[in-house]
């Protein structure tokens, strides 16, 4: 995969993440501020780093099944990995103006 499919495959996964949401949150993973790292391998693969709001979060399990199953449905991915890491630990300044203005912080 040359660098313009991979730059448009990375793309793709940015609007599918928008489109992954915390049951108990109104607003998705990407603009809170979870997603840490979308590494695109040449070959397909994609590893996707990412936080939770709290470690001990109970919508954890669905909302990594949500983005693993979308992203796999996505044409040039070959597998996915979502990697779920505590450090850094989240906190409310990671989110982008539109999360924080959505749930009433600015």
């Amino acid at each position: 995969m040359d660098n313009n499919n991979m730059l448009a495959l990375e793309e793709r996964i940015v609007t599918v993440l928008k489109t992954v949401y915390d049951p108990e949150i109104p607003v998705d993973v990407y603009n809170l501020g979870l997603i840490y790292d979308v590494d695109c391998g040449a070959d397909g693969t994609i590893v996707i780093t990412m936080t939770l709001t709290a470690p001990n979060c109970p919508m954890a399990d669905f909302i990594l099944e949500d983005i693993q199953q979308k992203i796999s449905a996505l044409d040039g991915v070959k597998s996915v990995e979502v990697k779920l890491v505590f450090e850094p630990e989240w906190d409310k300044d990671m989110m982008s103006e539109e999360a924080k203005l959505e749930l009433g912080l600015l």
